[in-house]
């Protein structure tokens, strides 16, 4: 999306704030941009956080717990991995409190990188802990890149990492100076990662953009367009720009050939242009 967006970014920022932070794509980008922003990360998932937090403040030990899961690992065949892959997602689900909080968080963070498609998923049958299911299991050489999560121990360091809800972030931090980058749970999506956002919560985030139309920081809102005018009831025409997409993950059509990439179009609400360049 980074590519459709690109005109519309802002070319001035000193905060950055992202309150649903999920993998930070967006971050990245913001960090590129200007690596000596204040930034503030949020994310209601506490397992997430604490990845970061292990990568920001605890990395050796964090790859240390990496490494000695990726030396188990690469030498079996994929049958091998696979049963590995369920005993190590059992042990995180059920026998999680022998580790450290670091060695639980290295251990989610690489069942991420072998489960599928980096999917989050929460099941019963994992005590409601990560349940998503083995990956492709094709990993030749490594599983993890020693390059990227360097490159995020130094990316957080000027980075304020949180577990709250989104509203009190927002309005607790956004300054005419802010950046303020939104992306929630699409409305009507399949993706929900085991919250249930409903359209009162849709409100209250148009309700934090708002707040940062009144504070005079830019304010974003991406988001799935329903084709209802949810959107559009709610929050100024000349403000919302909307982009064709195709979604691969979770979304695929069925037709005569098999499930297929599904063509959708996906909404930004923005605010005015307030201190930054439009």
């Amino acid at each position: 999306m980074l590519k459709k967006y690109s005109p519309h970014l802002p070319e001035e920022f000193n905060k950055y704030i992202e309150p649903f932070f999920g993998g930070g794509a967006m971050f990245i980008w913001a960090y590129n941009k200007n690596p000596n922003a204040v930034f503030v990360l949020n994310d209601n998932n506490p397992n997430i956080v604490a990845i970061y937090h292990a990568v920001k403040d605890d990395l050796e030990p964090f790859k240390a717990k990496l490494d000695a899961l990726e030396a188990e690992y690469l030498p079996l065949d994929k049958p091998a991995r696979k049963v590995w892959f369920y005993e190590l997602r059992y042990e995180h689900a059920y026998d999680y409190k022998k580790w450290t909080k670091t060695e639980e968080a290295a251990t989610l963070y690489f069942l991420m990188k072998t489960a599928f498609n980096g999917i989050w998923q929460i099941n019963k049958n994992t005590n409601n802990r990560f349940g998503t299911p083995f990956g492709l299991g094709t990993q030749k050489d490594k599983v993890y890149s020693r390059e990227i999560v360097d490159w995020w121990h130094g990316a957080l360091q000027n980075a304020t990492i949180c577990c709250k809800d989104f509203e009190e972030v927002v309005r607790a931090n956004a300054t005419s100076a802010s950046f303020v980058f939104m992306d929630p749970p699409y409305r009507n999506s399949f993706t929900q990662y085991s919250t249930d956002f409903n359209d009162t919560e849709q409100v209250r985030v148009i309700n934090c953009l708002s707040h940062c139309q009144s504070v005079g920081a830019r304010g974003w809102m991406s988001n799935r367009d329903a084709g209802d005018n949810f959107f559009e009831d709610r929050w100024e025409s000349e403000k919302i720009k909307y982009f064709d997409v195709t979604y691969t993950a979770g979304r695929r059509k069925k037709t005569e050939n098999g499930f297929e990439a599904k063509p959708a179009r996906e909404v930004l609400l923005m605010t005015g242009r307030g201190y930054l360049a439009e």
